[in-house]
């Protein structure tokens, strides 16, 4: 059988597909790759998706998953009436034919390129650095709120369906270590962590999320937030500029204070961290961000802003700390690759979690890091818990091996769902001084817009009287933002935190007290 005529601007050739592997996952990454180097410019219309799964030999279903995907990360466009096409993308802000193929294999020890001198790359370790007064001020006057404790109720902020964890299996998973625990595991560690959960959770990120990274590359933590701090006690100079999302994660903007870093927050737009604002930094060779899905105002970081993110890293030899916290949560296709995929420079270092597809309790996290920061890191952590606890690492690791992990992943997601849409299609409309209910097509909360700050707190006040707990965005910004505190003000809702009914009740109390 003849092979179809494809359009002469795209020729698969090249294009070779494992099938013992997952084809649309393979055909995605293949023409991204080609999209980043160059080799499908901006403009190029892509065959439909039936010619091109003829010319290569497999279903038109695997080619339409490809392209959902590419869709969903602003690689391609669909024109009405007129196919699909690589999507313009700006080319003053998107450099893309420079960004380099190759990840970097050598690095500066000097600053602005290096680690911080004061957290001594040779592990001749010296007392914490001085907090920059001006860090010290800022602690001092907004301190770090202590995340709420007890049951989950709705709508809590952070929190996944922890309820749904299988206990059971993980209780005998448990049993199982502790009966004839392998004596390579009561002695110390590797201060990198547990050899095999590495070389997992390497395997998981490669097939779910497109990042190419090796086993060697991970540094295990005690959570999200010891990675953030480690990034910042490495990377942080006293004084040195430090930008981080405006509003955003507070307790990463601590963790850099606290390391003496002079805080930059940076305005969030439609796309994501403003890059011109961040360009403008004199100061400022380090930014923490959450592009998959922005914490608090749920905003997916564009395929443009990435790339123009990348290119402000490269230019300035900067670091860009990347907070995955929730990226498993994707309600349409498969999850987003993260801006570490796209780094061809090393200069994104990837901060995950166990705690949002578990259970916060747990304490597990990583950070997948360039090659040549690998060892700092782990000496550094060393320095402070030698390494992880043991049991939980090898338990974690079993039960991924055993293909746990990810059907639970897959329950996860799917209880998410089902929860977010419970609350939107019961939240109570018409509520004065409320904006309205905004597109969640991913992560564990929403944010909507409060009129007013003085809104906003009696909105938070009568909640808390109808035992609903919910956040104020206020509290998510700098406290010398220059934006208006009127600005400043929303709520945010967790909506996977409790089952369906609880989410119905909470909603028909607050519903009471609102209109009262």
């Amino acid at each position: 059988m003849n092979s179809p005529a494809l359009p002469l601007s795209f020729n698969p050739a090249g294009i070779e597909l494992d099938r013992r592997q997952g084809l649309s996952r393979q055909l995605y990454q293949a023409l991204r790759l080609r999209v980043l180097d160059g080799r499908l410019a901006g403009g190029t219309r892509l065959p439909a998706s039936r010619d091109l799964a003829q010319a290569l030999g497999i279903s038109r279903n695997s080619v339409v998953r490809a392209y959902d995907q590419l869709y969903a990360e602003g690689f391609i466009e669909g024109r009405v009436g007129d196919g699909t096409y690589v999507a313009l993308l700006p080319e003053a802000q998107l450099p893309i034919k420079k960004l380099s193929t190759k990840l970097s294999t050598g690095i500066s020890t000097g600053l602005p390129t290096g680690l911080s001198t004061k957290s001594a790359i040779s592990l001749d370790l010296h007392p914490a650095k001085v907090i920059h007064n001006e860090a010290l001020e800022l602690l001092q006057k907004h301190h770090l709120s202590t995340p709420p404790s007890g049951p989950p109720r709705a709508f809590r902020v952070g929190v996944p369906a922890f309820d749904l964890f299988p206990f059971e299996i993980w209780a005998k998973l448990n049993a199982a270590f502790w009966r004839k625990p392998d004596l390579r595991h009561l002695c110390y560690g590797d201060s990198a962590g547990d050899a095999r959960l590495r070389g997992l959770i390497a395997a998981y990120l490669r097939s779910s999320r497109g990042l190419q990274c090796t086993a060697e590359q991970i540094v295990i933590t005690s959570g999200a937030q010891q990675g953030i701090s480690l990034c910042a006690q490495l990377l942080v100079e006293p004084g040195a500029g430090v930008a981080v999302e405006n509003p955003g994660y507070r307790a990463a903007g601590h963790a850099f204070a606290v390391a003496g870093g002079r805080l930059h927050g940076v305005a969030v737009d439609q796309e994501g961290i403003d890059c011109r604002q961040l360009a403008a930094l004199e100061d400022c060779r380090l930014a923490y961000v959450t592009p998959s899905h922005q914490y608090p105002t749920g905003v997916i970081m564009s395929l443009a802003r990435r790339l123009e993110l990348l290119a402000w890293a490269e230019r300035t030899q900067g670091w860009i700390i990347e907070d995955d916290y929730d990226g498993e949560y994707r309600y349409s296709g498969a999850p987003l690759a993260p801006l570490a995929a796209l780094d061809r420079q090393g200069r994104v270092l990837y901060v995950g979690t166990f705690g949002k597809v578990a259970f916060p309790a747990l304490r597990l996290g990583y950070l997948v890091l360039p090659p040549t920061l690998v060892q700092a890191f782990a000496r550094r952590r060393a320095v402070d818990v030698r390494h992880s606890e043991v049991s939980t690492q090898a338990v974690m690791a079993e039960f991924m091996a055993a293909g746990h992990f990810q059907r639970h992943i897959r329950r996860m997601r799917r209880a998410a769902l089902s929860r977010r849409n419970t609350l939107l299609a019961h939240w109570p409309v018409d509520i004065q001084g409320v904006g309205p209910l905004p597109n969640v097509a991913a992560g564990l909360h929403l944010t909507l817009a409060v009129d007013s700050l003085a809104r906003e707190r009696e909105l938070l006040a009568q909640a808390a009287g109808a035992d609903v707990e919910i956040s104020g965005l206020s509290n998510y910004w700098l406290p010398e933002s220059a934006q208006p505190p009127d600005q400043r003000a929303g709520l945010v809702l967790g909506f996977a935190a409790v089952p369906e009914a609880e989410i119905e009740a909470a909603l028909q109390r607050l519903r009471k007290a609102w209109q009262a």
